[in-house]
Formats: structure tokens, sequence, C-alpha cells
């Protein structure tokens, strides 16, 4: 993701919502990721976070009056409007919903929004009464109907001590709304792909399973990378610790089983199945009902193989494997190719520095229908699964 927002224009609005302060931490990780951030705050904002907090984070001026001489932006707002790839306002309260769907330019914010062809996210933030109002609901219905793309909001406890609909979703949903918004007119847009994800678990007993140490990092960044390129994004997941990716259809699976049928449900309809989860070869013969007890002997569980998804699926869509190997990577792989009847194989060496389960980072080797090697760099597994996607799309059947 942080490639997506490197070197691009972010203007951040900011409205009147006890909600501020997450814009705070939206703001940075913004920064963090690479983004240039123009913030522009209501009045209202300022009465809960001051100007002072956005500017510390984001080292760049902070508009709240388009009347102030001493602000490179004040009367021009133009120049914002036309230097933003993306505009975001989180929180977006009712007012400024309502002033947006009229078309309203009385403040910096409006006026810049008014002036921008790039696109537009707004994360409302209000109490549940305020966001199920009628009018809030044709309002953010007429924002929808222009393309702007609406973050949330989210369900939980409420400003007012309530629980209910009205909370500003939270920074990594946002981040992914945001990417989402960017490419949302992609090289994938209209295309539907299909991505597996994490280790299955496959039961003993009602207490013990046999998994493995994948922690799905990768499967999740190729969702959210083929999502930020404009891809209808299933994701085939084994329980993993990661949120889910916004904007994406998460379907939850325990078993290599349960995958193998969500796979085969879902890939109907697709261009492209990548499957990376880690996916077991083998499965306990019989699961037993009740816990199996521990005494002084050895016990012997008999094993029965699963079904290899990518063997058995059938469609014509684009296929891709992953191959985690500790020796004789190519070799293996290549052999992966044809077995599996795979369109592109991506392998990599989970002894390798930076390429283990459960980094941030994976170095793999690519490997097509022909055989042909392509070995990339140690990348982070956004920009693995960018490389994996640019290969992809040179294969769609039509």
């Amino acid at each position: 993701m942080a490639g997506l927002l490197t070197g691009k224009h972010v203007v951040l609005g900011v409205t009147g919502s006890i909600a501020c302060y997450k814009a705070l931490d939206l703001a940075s990780k913004l920064v963090q990721a690479g983004a240039l951030v123009d913030t522009i705050m209501s009045y209202g904002a300022t009465q809960f976070v001051t100007p002072l907090a956005f500017r510390s984070i984001t080292h760049r001026a902070v508009v709240t009056d388009s009347f102030d001489a001493d602000s490179e932006y004040s009367v021009e707002h133009v120049a914002l409007a036309q230097q933003a790839d993306v505009v975001v306002v989180a929180p977006a309260t009712v007012h400024c919903i309502a002033k947006l769907a009229l078309g309203l330019a009385d403040d910096p914010l409006t006026t810049t929004i008014v002036a921008a062809k790039a696109p537009l996210v707004v994360a409302p933030a209000m109490d549940g009464n305020m966001y199920d109002h009628p009018a809030t609901q044709v309002n953010l219905a007429t924002l929808k109907d222009r393309g702007v793309v609406i973050a949330g909001p989210g369900t939980g406890r409420l400003a007012s001590g309530l629980t209910g609909v009205g909370r500003l979703l939270e920074t990594p949903e946002l981040l992914g709304y945001i990417t989402y918004a960017m490419g949302k007119d992609g090289d994938l847009a209209g295309r539907t792909v299909v991505v597996s994800a994490g280790g299955t678990m496959e039961p003993i007993d009602p207490v013990r399973v046999i998994t493995n140490h994948s922690s799905g990092k990768m499967g999740y960044a190729l969702a959210e990378a083929a999502r930020d390129r404009g891809a209808n994004v299933v994701l085939v997941t084994a329980p993993t610790n990661l949120l889910d990716p916004a904007l994406v259809k998460v379907v939850q699976v325990r078993t290599a089983e349960q995958m193998g049928e969500a796979v085969r449900l879902h890939a109907k309809d697709a261009d492209a199945l990548i499957m990376a989860a880690a996916v077991a070869d083998y499965r306990p013969a019989v699961e037993a009902k009740q816990k199996i007890k521990k005494n002084d002997d050895d016990l012997n569980i008999r094993l029965a193989k699963t079904e290899d998804i990518l063997k058995t699926v059938k469609g014509d869509f684009v296929r891709v494997g992953f191959a985690a190997e500790s020796e004789n990577l190519i070799e293996n792989s290549k052999a992966k190719v044809g077995g599996k009847n795979l369109d592109l194989i991506a392998a990599n060496d989970i002894t390798a520095e930076g390429s283990g389960f459960g980094s941030d980072t994976n170095k793999v080797t690519l490997i097509g229908r022909d055989l042909s090697v392509e070995e990339l760099p140690l990348l982070t597994k956004y920009e693995v699964g960018n490389r994996i996607l640019d290969r992809v799309k040179t294969l769609f059947r039509d």
C-alpha cells in the first residue's frame, strides 16, 4: 500500500466531530506511507484539535480560513484542488455531508472539493439517530450516485454513550478506502480475482489441530493490491490475526476441505485464481469426537491426503500457485507448474532472510507456464502482489 501512496497529494478535510482525534492518526499513517498531506480544517474541527497538531505531523501548512492572507492556499483554493490525487473528508459531519450533496462552497474545504477532479472519500462520523435521519440517507445516496466513495460509518460505542452506527472507521480501514478510491478505475477494473490466504487447520479432536506457520500476510497483500487496481476481490482465508481488508469480500474457512469448496464456488466467475494459502497436504484420517486424553503412551495419528485444490478446480481463468520450499526451489517449483496446470507460480525459499513465515517482505521467483524464470528482489508483500498481478493481467483469457 505504501508504494501506491508514495509522492501522492492527499487533501485531508477535517470537520467538527469528536472523532477529529482519529484524523491525526490517519494523517500520520498517510505521511508514513509517503503521501504529501495537506489538511483543511473547518472552524468546528479547530475546537476539538489544533491546526498545530496536524502541522506537526504533516510538516505542511494547515488551511483554516479562505481569507487568511498568510496562507499560500488562502484564496487560491483551486491550487490545492489541482494538486490533489485524492480528497478525504474524515470525519465528515452531517452538516458537511449535506453541503457536499447540495454542492455548496462556502469554506476552504467545500470550495476545494467543488474545484477538484480527484476521487473523493467521505467518512461519516455522527450519532446514530443523525446517521439514520432520512435527510442524511438521501444526501449520502446522492454522493454515492456521483461516484463519491463513502467509507463507513462503523458500529460501536458513540460519543453520546449509546452503541450504534455512526463511528468513524479506524485508520487501517480508512487507508483501504483511500487506496481503493485512487485505483478503482485501474487496469484490473471489471475483473474478478479470487485469492486464498492463511494456513488451514485440520482437527485432531475438539481441542487440537494440525496446521502450519502461515500468517496469511502474502494473500492479504495480494487481495489489497488487486483491490487497489480496480478488481472485484474475493479473499478465501483460513484463520489469521489480520484485519479484513476493506472493500474485499472475505470468506472465512478453517479446513482444506472448506477452502476447496469456497474456492470452487467463487472461482466460477473469476478471471484469475491466486492460491497463496498454505493448504494442508494431510489431515487426520479420523477426527476424535472427544478430547484425546494424555497418558504414558505415545500417540499415533494416521494421516490422509487432502485434495489438491489447484488440480481439481475447474474453469477458464488464470491460475497462479505458490511454492514455499526449503530446498531445490526452482526444480521443485517447475514440477508443480505442469502438475497443477498453472499459468504462473511464485516460489520462495522460506529459509531465506526476509522471506520466512510472518515477515512483511518476500523474495520470490516467478516461473511461467513455459518454465521461464524471473527472479524478483526482496520486496514488501504488497509490492510482490503487484508484480504478480502485472503478470496476471497479461494472461487473461480475453
